[in-house]
């Protein structure tokens, strides 16, 4: 069961981690090496993603960007499963000049380090995160013929039928997941959580039937939306999206007002020892990077929204997300050995 105090020191963990995002001249371990001269040979950038998916593409996109912009060959290490501790244990176990640079979830850290009892890493002592690369809402999607037309159908058939109405999601923790918790809790539902090993076989399900709803976004569920076989009734997010601008937010279709928003987002993140200057040359670089025209194309195509933060902004809005996340997880009584 979670305590309070156990709260409240992981609280003050991860505002000691994210001081040097906000931080520019926050003191850090020098390599002997100026941002000048830096890369010196070729940069792995880890990913806890497979390869193939919409986060793995948008890896491959800034690695090759800095690839030009740095001279150096930056090559996308893939280490999926394991809840992204694969990848975060070859983090750890690389070099900690630069060279070894890894793409987290959000979940990696605004929602495990309430989640779980031990973790495999420490947000205080093994990351210092770089920059943002982008923001994903989430879709509620129902199969083509379901009788429900917007959020407000869903919450009343759930409140009519308590602990009958079952959506799915591929973990315990992934948005999804705590995004219909947070649902239930303020619309005072409840609500069935069926795992499912793949987002393939989640969102197929859906489009058959066999499950009556869940959400996803417009890279995971976007295709069977496309092909007609999923429709989004509404999209967890402040406003309408560019990938399906029909489609209403969850404020517009009878649910909860804002701020209830569902996403999932990504940053690059270095080792805690990381050069000062170095680290901001990266910052500076990814930024540059997803700037760029044809990476917004991209965006559009996937349905990412930019996430364009200052270091400041990008601590204060992963101290905020730690905040919702933490309060949903111990109010749902979410806990992981």
């Amino acid at each position: 069961m979670f305590s309070p105090t156990s709260f409240d020191s992981r609280r003050r963990t991860l505002v000691s981690w994210l001081l040097p995002v906000a931080l520019a001249g926050a003191c850090s371990l020098a390599w002997g090496q100026s941002a000048s001269d830096w890369p010196t040979k070729s940069v792995r950038l880890i990913s806890p993603y497979p390869t193939g998916g919409a986060p793995d593409a948008m890896a491959r996109v800034l690695a090759d960007k800095l690839s030009k912009k740095w001279g150096k060959p930056v090559v996308v290490d893939n280490r999926p499963g394991g809840n992204g501790f694969i990848a975060i244990d070859a983090f750890k176990r690389g070099a900690k000049d630069g060279h070894d640079l890894i793409q987290l979830d959000s979940v990696h850290l605004a929602a495990y380090p309430y989640m779980f009892k031990k973790l495999p890493y420490d947000p205080a002592k093994d990351f210092q995160v770089i920059a943002p690369i982008f923001k994903s809402f989430m879709y509620f999607v129902v199969p083509t013929n379901s009788k429900y037309q917007t959020i407000g159908d869903v919450i009343a058939d759930a409140k009519a039928n308590p602990g009958k109405l079952d959506y799915g999601s591929w973990s315990i923790g992934n948005p999804v997941h705590l995004g219909m918790e947070e649902l239930a809790q303020i619309a005072g539902l409840k609500l069935q959580h069926v795992l499912f090993k793949e987002t393939t076989q989640l969102y197929t399900s859906v489009a058959n039937g066999d499950l009556p709803f869940t959400m996803g976004t417009a890279g995971t569920a976007g295709p069977l939306i496309k092909a007609g076989k999923l429709r989004p009734i509404a999209v967890a997010a402040p406003y309408r999206l560019p990938a399906f601008p029909d489609v209403p937010t969850v404020a517009e279709s009878g649910g909860p007002k804002a701020p209830y928003e569902v996403s999932g987002w990504n940053v690059v993140a270095g080792p805690k020892e990381l050069n000062a200057a170095i680290r901001e040359k990266i910052r500076a670089d990814v930024a540059e990077a997803m700037a760029g025209a044809d990476v917004k194309e991209r965006f559009i195509n996937f349905g990412y929204e930019s996430l364009a933060l200052d270091r400041k902004q990008l601590a204060d809005f992963i101290t905020s997300e730690s905040a919702r996340h933490e309060n949903i997880i111990r109010r749902a009584k979410i806990e992981l050995d």
